[in-house]
């Protein structure tokens, strides 16, 4: 039970850092969406399977979140 409570202070440090260090007019998006890496794929992934209660429930968050391996290639999100 601390795992998961050190990831939401952890968290909730990260957004509080963010708010306080951001600049009051956002950046101007360009036309390129950013990509997502393989290690942050694979973080993504262990941060669900630590969070999930059994394999079904990873399996289901996995595909939600667009995270699960896809048969024909890279998963949803980094397409």
């Amino acid at each position: 039970m601390s795992g998961s409570l050190e990831v939401r202070k952890f968290l909730w440090q990260q957004d509080d850092f963010t708010i306080r260090h951001s600049p009051t007019v956002p950046a101007q998006r360009t036309g390129e969406p950013s990509r997502v890496s393989d290690d942050q794929v694979h973080r993504a992934r262990i941060a669900v399977a630590r969070g999930a209660q059994d394999a079904d429930d990873c399996r289901l968050l996995l595909d939600m979140l667009g995270l699960a391996p896809a048969e024909d290639g890279p998963p949803a999100v980094q397409r």
